[in-house]
Order: structure tokens, then sequence, then C-alpha cells
């Protein structure tokens, strides 16, 4: 609405005295609120100019502490603590129309890695640096990208698929895991983006992985990434990690399992299995196991650490491999 002198009425009285261009009748804060409640309490300056707010009006904000600077064009609106809901947000806004939350971070949205680190976001085209924010230049199509909770995001096929780009096997497999867990289907699949970038960075890891089948199973913990990097980094037979079996009527899932030589590795301490009732749970499992003719061999996280070289030389004996084909 302008008057008729042609100023902006936002900008004449932004107390709210009067209505906002295109806020219905509502005073112009009610309405940068409710923009900040819908994005997780943050506001880009763009959506404010839309308002027509000024930068000075803006500033003004900014001094009388309604506004709180995030990134550069990009506000936490009433208070500071705007959570990692809010960050994420306000970093997509931070880096321009078509921008992304993406890799790593992406992938903590989704729910299939934790952990922390810089927030990564994708944008087809160059920008200049943020602080705090990785960014990445890709120009992605609809059917990479959505919107999580109203945060843009790379689908779960891409997330996956870039996080791969990184090499880090065990969280790529954990992600992958989480993915089949949560149920997250997409149209697009892992191995279509295959096809579509068989030269990305990622492209072999994830051909490796999808060539394993279900039956090699994923790590759920570090102690079973540890265990399995040994067992990889010492070329032992390949295990199946986390896998059902069936043992005289009796449904199980041991940390690791060589079905064919009846072995099975359990991880033992609480920061592994954690809960009492499974600790419990664990010397009647060993029984029927034993009973059956499988050999239960148990780790502790301090010998898997303080002595991998024992572990991988009781691990050969145990499976009948000879010492001469050790990797040293």
């Amino acid at each position: 609405m302008k008057t008729a002198a042609g100023q902006s009425c936002i900008d004449r009285q932004y107390d709210g005295e009067c209505s906002s261009p295109r806020g219905g009748g509502a005073p112009p804060d009610a309405t940068i609120a409710a923009i900040a409640n819908r994005q997780h309490g943050v506001v880009a300056r763009w959506q404010l100019a839309e308002l027509g707010i000024s930068v000075g009006r803006a500033e003004a904000r900014l001094r009388r502490g309604s506004l709180h600077l995030v990134h550069r064009g990009v506000y936490a609106v009433g208070h500071r603590s705007i959570g990692v809901q809010g960050r994420w947000m306000a970093a997509v806004l931070a880096c321009g129309p078509g921008a992304v939350l993406s890799h790593r971070s992406a992938a903590r949205c989704w729910g299939l890695v934790r952990g922390s680190g810089p927030i990564e976001v994708t944008r087809p085209r160059s920008y200049r640096g943020r602080a705090r924010i990785a960014m990445h230049r890709a120009q992605l199509p609809a059917d990479e990208r959505t919107v999580v909770d109203a945060i843009p995001v790379t689908t779960v096929p891409r997330t996956i698929f870039d996080l791969a780009a990184r090499g880090d096997r065990r969280r790529v497999e954990r992600a992958l895991h989480e993915a089949e867990v949560q149920h997250l289907t997409d149209r697009l699949s892992i191995p279509e983006l295959l096809e579509r970038y068989p030269r990305h960075a990622g492209a072999p890891l994830l051909r490796e992985l999808l060539d394993l089948g279900p039956t090699a199973g994923f790590t759920d913990n570090d102690a079973e990434a540890t265990l399995a990097d040994l067992i990889e980094r010492h070329r032992l037979p390949r295990p199946r990690l986390n896998a059902d079996l069936v043992v005289d009527g009796r449904h199980f899932r041991p940390d690791c399992t060589w079905e064919e030589r009846r072995v099975v590795v359990e991880l033992d301490g609480g920061a592994v299995h954690g809960a009492r009732k499974v600790l419990e749970a664990d010397p009647e499992r060993d029984r029927i196991l034993i009973a059956n003719g499988w050999r239960v061999v148990r780790i502790t996280w301090r010998q898997l650490t303080g002595e991998p070289d024992a572990i991988v030389r009781d691990l050969r004996r145990i499976l009948g491999i000879a010492a001469a084909s050790a990797v040293i």
C-alpha cells in the first residue's frame, strides 16, 4: 500500500500502525513473525523487501532487538535461539535462490546419520562465501530436491549419493541402512542416479555397496564399524553384519556372522549394546548357538582397539584360515 506521497506505509510507520502490503491488513511485525514461524524462526532480507521494509527499517529492528543477524541478509526473529532446524533454514536462505541443504547436513536432516559439522548447502551457481556454511555448486534437477519440514533439501538418494563422494564407507553404509529401516523411498533410485552421473566421485563406492547386496548388512555403531574395517583391512572372509539368523526356532541378530563356518562374533560393553535386558539375554543366546554347533566369539571395545593384531590372529584360527595369507 502506498501513501498519497508515494511512500511505503511500512517505511513511514513500521511499528504496526499501518498494514503491510502483503499481510492482508496485518501489522508488518506480525507478518514478519508469521513468516518466521513457518521458517523455524528466521527470515530473509529479500522477504522483508517484499513486505516493503527498507534496509533502514530492517537495521532499526536490529538495533531494537526484534531482529538478530544470523548470516548476511538473514535474521532470527524475536530471539537468537533458533535451534538446528533454524540454522539449516538460515543457511539455505543465505545462499540465495535455488539453494538446498545437502551432503552431511541433509543426511542429518533426514535422520540418516548423526554428528555435527559445518552446514552444507548446494546452489546452482557460484556464490560468494558465507562464514560457517560449506557451499557446493551443482544444477540439481527437480527430482533430486524436495522440502522437509519447510526446509529445501536434497532427496534421500541424492543425499546418499553426495555422502558417497566423501569416501566414508561406514557413514554411507549407515545412511543406506537408515533409509531402508525408515522406508525413505523416492521416485528416483540410486541406480538411476548412477546412470545419470556415471563419473560422479561417489559412484564407485555406491556401485560396490549395491553389488554386495542386502546379505552383507550394515554397521550400527562405531564398534561394529571398527571391527568391519579390521576384517576388511586384513582380508578376512566378508561376514554378514547384523543379519537375521534362525537357530533351533529362535531368531537372533548377531553383530557379525560367518554362516558357512558357523561362527558369530558379538561385541560386548555398555557402549555397544547398552540396555541391561539385552546383556542379560546374551548367555541364553550363546548357549543355544553353542548347543547347535556354532562358535561364539565375544570381543570387547578395549580388546578391539588395544589388541587388534591378536583379534585378527585368533579369528584366522577360528575361521580356519592359514596365517600365511595375513596382510602386514
